[in-house]
């Protein structure tokens, strides 16, 4: 059976120490920490393909006054008009400093946990893809949860209407304003409710897919590991259409708790921060205010036209890494 979806196939047996350094035994003493890297590399990767859109999403999202009035494809055009082409970079840097440790977190959380699932509570087939991926998605945003606040707030600032000057100013602002350590978990309950079936879903739908493809058509779609041939992963074309399903499925499930989320991140900045201070009450003002499509579901089209690049290089970037690491 194909491995499960992102994770890395299980390390080789022990075996002796090759002549000099570098041998089989080594590769496996460091197993944790390539698939740290891996892991992190395709994330980064991946978000810096696709930062303009996440950008303009924070933008729309939360109904900044200077875009409120575009649509998504406009809005690409007026941030560099207004702010320079690096302005659809702004908070990329925060970005790379959290999305480092998520996807390392992720993707050994995953593997860890689908193997706690199935040796511990017996649960096999492709619901431990599921319930693992939920947990690995849940775990991830907990430890990186203060850098993606920061990350947002710098995102939503406009050129000459600075309130940070940068990460570690915004840390400590936040820090001293908002309620000390607790001001940088606004907004977690509904980033942990929306994850869970975002990354559960995620993994589920393109680990089945996967799994599925290779055990019928394992000639026409996959091909044989570079670094170990007896393992087969997906061609790139077939990796990144799977991908693509996999984001837009389990994107539209979780939206709505990530249009809530945002807005409770963004707290103090919002002219309505005192209508948005629970889950509860973000989601009935901004339903109340803006609907479903334009309120809950406000940059979704932006968020669907995100999920095949961003794919695209999270899996390819991966793949590589996994066979440059001898992860396979």
């Amino acid at each position: 059976q194909a491995a499960a979806a992102l994770a890395p196939a299980d390390p080789p047996p022990a075996m002796p120490q090759a002549a000099g350094a570098g041998g089989p035994t080594a590769r496996r003493d460091f197993y944790w920490l390539r698939s740290f890297l891996a892991g992190g590399i395709a994330g980064c990767c991946a978000k810096t393909t696709v930062a303009p859109l996440d950008r303009v999403k924070v933008l729309l999202q939360a109904h900044n006054h200077h875009y409120k009035h575009l649509g998504v494809f406009s809005a690409l055009f007026a941030v560099p008009r207004k702010e320079g082409f690096l302005g659809l970079y702004k908070g990329n840097g925060a970005m790379m400093i959290r999305i480092f440790p998520y996807g390392a977190i992720q993707f050994m959380a995953f593997e860890h946990y689908k193997t706690f699932i199935t040796t511990k509570l017996g649960v096999s087939g492709h619901v431990h893809r599921l319930m693992a991926g939920s947990m690995a998605g849940m775990t991830a945003v907990i430890c990186t949860y203060p850098l993606d606040m920061v990350r947002v707030r710098l995102a939503f600032q406009v050129k000459g209407e600075h309130t940070y000057t940068g990460i570690i100013h915004a840390f400590k602002t936040i820090y001293a304003k908002e309620g000390g350590f607790f001001g940088f978990y606004r907004g977690l309950m509904p980033t942990i409710l929306g994850m869970a079936p975002y990354a559960g879903v995620s993994f589920f739908t393109f680990g089945t897919l996967k799994s599925v493809g290779l055990s019928h058509a394992p000639t026409l779609l996959g091909r044989p590991s570079s670094d170990n041939p007896n393992v087969l992963v997906l061609k790139t074309h077939i990796n990144l259409l799977c991908g693509g399903v996999a984001g837009a499925i389990a994107q539209t499930i979780s939206y709505p708790f990530d249009v809530t989320r945002r807005r409770m991140q963004l707290g103090t900045v919002l002219p309505e921060f005192e209508k948005c201070l629970t889950m509860r009450d973000t989601m009935k003002y901004v339903y109340g205010h803006h609907g479903i499509r334009k309120g809950l579901y406000r940059g979704l089209s932006l968020n669907y036209i995100r999920c095949v690049p961003s794919q695209a290089v999270a899996f390819t970037t991966y793949e590589l890494m996994k066979q440059f690491f001898h992860l396979n």
